[in-house]
């Protein structure tokens, strides 16, 4: 009995066949990428602040419940004053810790004389993640419009921990950590140690 079917065409079944054949590939590069994640994170958090007590924190305890409702654990929270050897200190201190793979810290990041956070933290850095205060600047600008350029928002990679600086905010704070630092915190978390993690193995 003659094939029917015109010359190379594909029953569904082949288009199936076809597809699936990709998949395992697709698969393979996901997993290889996101291969080195930390999973559960320690998380330290400072608020920088001259008016406020670790009592009366919003923006601290949002940026603590969506990262503990995401599973990581918040090791210690920290409440400076705005002084950039303070908060220098502090988050080399962290940084330096064992148990800390993450550090966020809120406030300071205005343009007022006393909002010195991102010239306390910078220094720290051996590589800025520059995408972080982009991405940031561009989701405020649907809520605050053009007031969105006198955040000075970053993040960098300090000894091999992703350092998030975000305004004092509340809203600020909820949406950087929920929108960005979640999504990203694990992955750059993992891919920030993998060498150091390699060596000592």
């Amino acid at each position: 009995m003659a094939d029917d079917q015109p010359h190379g065409a594909t029953t569904p079944g082949d288009e199936e066949d076809a597809s699936d054949d990709s998949s395992p590939e697709t698969d393979a590069t996901q997993h290889d990428h996101h291969a080195h994640d930390k999973t559960e994170l320690g998380v330290g958090i400072v608020t920088v602040t001259s008016s406020r007590s670790l009592d009366a924190d919003p923006s601290g305890d949002a940026i603590e419940s969506a990262l503990s409702g995401a599973g990581h654990g918040v090791v210690t929270r920290e409440l400076v004053r705005d002084s950039r050897d303070v908060i220098q200190s502090v988050v080399d201190n962290l940084v330096g810790r064992s148990d800390v793979d993450l550090v966020v810290t809120t406030g300071g990041t205005g343009v007022s004389p006393d909002d010195v956070t991102v010239e306390a933290v910078g220094p720290l850095f051996e590589k800025d993640l520059p995408g972080f205060g982009e991405v940031f600047r561009s989701l405020s600008y649907e809520e605050i419009g053009t007031k969105v350029v006198g955040t000075r928002t970053t993040a960098g990679i300090a000894n091999g921990v992703p350092v998030f600086a975000l305004p004092g905010s509340e809203n600020a704070v909820t949406l950087a950590t929920e929108e960005i630092i979640l999504p990203e915190a694990s992955h750059l978390a993992g891919l920030a140690t993998r060498g150091r993690e390699e060596d000592e193995h």
